[in-house]
């Protein structure tokens, strides 16, 4: 269960306001700063366009845990992760299809999510392959499509269920199993020990987020992970 966060010697305070507590003090060391400078230099450096593309994303995310502009970076990163594009490589559709939804920039996510499905996402056999397709769905907004394609990658074991299962309870309008959903992604991300980039943030989390708000049913989730 979420919110059971407790600390000994501190029963004045309530559980919620433990948690803000533990959150608050959480981002304040992280050195944002510190992690957006690095991505910089990571993404001068790149030759390749998916390091680029990488590094161009975790800018994009410090900024957003800043609560700066990240429109910028992220918008570079989903160009570079066209630019990265080879048969097969169905993250790179998915990198850019999130980094325009992480941006707010949905007509952008909408022309990513048409790329996607033209490479045929929805055609192929893999699992990673049809959950681009249903992320391309969620943003286009075709909730049946979105199941179909969910439903398909959520029943395999080499891909993590609770995302597709969050995508499917988002086109079913199931608000309590979306919740359930999301936020076993958010701890999913919270227990790990390492995170792409070296950048602590629930990317896909903020990403499902964002399509559940667009059917008025998004949770209500706080993290070190994701922005205030």
């Amino acid at each position: 269960m979420r919110g059971t966060w407790k600390r000994t010697g501190d029963a004045s305070r309530s559980i919620p306001e433990l948690s803000a507590l533990r959150n608050a003090y959480s981002r304040a060391v992280i050195d944002w700063d510190g992690l957006l400078q690095a991505a910089r230099e990571r993404f001068e450096a790149a030759e390749e366009p998916l390091s680029r593309a990488t590094a161009a994303g975790a800018a994009g995310l410090a900024e957003l845990m800043r609560n700066r502009d990240a429109r910028p970076w992220l918008g570079r990163a989903a160009e570079e992760y066209r630019a990265s594009w080879r048969e097969g490589s169905w993250g790179r559709p998915i990198g850019a299809i999130k980094s325009r939804v992480l941006a707010g920039d949905w007509e952008g996510a909408e022309a990513d999510a048409r790329w996607a499905l033209e490479l045929g996402a929805s055609e192929t056999d893999t699992a990673i392959g049809r959950y681009a397709a249903a992320l391309a769905y969620a943003v286009l907004g075709d909730w049946s499509g979105v199941r179909i394609h969910a439903d398909f990658a959520r029943t395999h074991e080499t891909f993590p269920n609770e995302v597709a299962d969050a995508l499917a309870f988002v086109s079913a309008e199931d608000v309590v199993g979306y919740v359930e959903a999301v936020e076993g992604v958010l701890e999913s991300f919270e227990t790990r020990d390492a995170y792409l980039e070296d950048m602590p943030v629930a990317d896909t989390v903020l990403v499902l987020q964002a399509l559940a708000a667009r059917r008025g049913m998004a949770a209500d989730l706080t993290s070190p992970l994701l922005p205030t």
